[in-house]
């Protein structure tokens, strides 16, 4: 399965997400986010996709429709929400359901990775 994650505000939420790369079996890791998020490092491989965060909610749902396509081979794809805020999220959402691709939310927790 394909992890996907929208990396953005501070930099204490992105150990969540690091975990997640270090401990899971992924066919492909996609971080989408800003200017900030493209000095983010991993132990594994990943694509870093740069998005326009400031955009209003519409424009940003458009932006990651476009950037995304042609990006997932799967049907369905493992997304953290750990790191963003509402409105990235919602955005990275709709951008997913609409190309479309089905969403496990996962969580990296004391037992290991869990899906939602």
């Amino acid at each position: 399965m394909e992890f996907v994650t929208m990396l953005s505000g501070g930099k204490e939420t992105w150990s969540q997400v690091s975990g997640l790369i270090k401990y899971g079996d992924w066919e492909k890791i996609i971080i989408l986010g800003g200017d900030s998020a493209k000095n983010f490092s991993a132990d594994k491989k990943f694509e870093f996709i740069k998005v326009d965060l400031g955009k209003k909610i519409k424009d940003l749902v458009e932006e990651l429709l476009k950037k995304l396509k042609g990006k997932i081979d799967g049907t369905e794809v493992a997304l953290s929400i750990a790191a963003g805020d509402g409105k990235e999220h919602m955005a990275l959402i709709s951008a997913l359901i609409n190309l479309p691709v089905g969403v496990r939310f996962v969580a990296l927790t004391k037992e290991g990775i869990t899906t939602l």
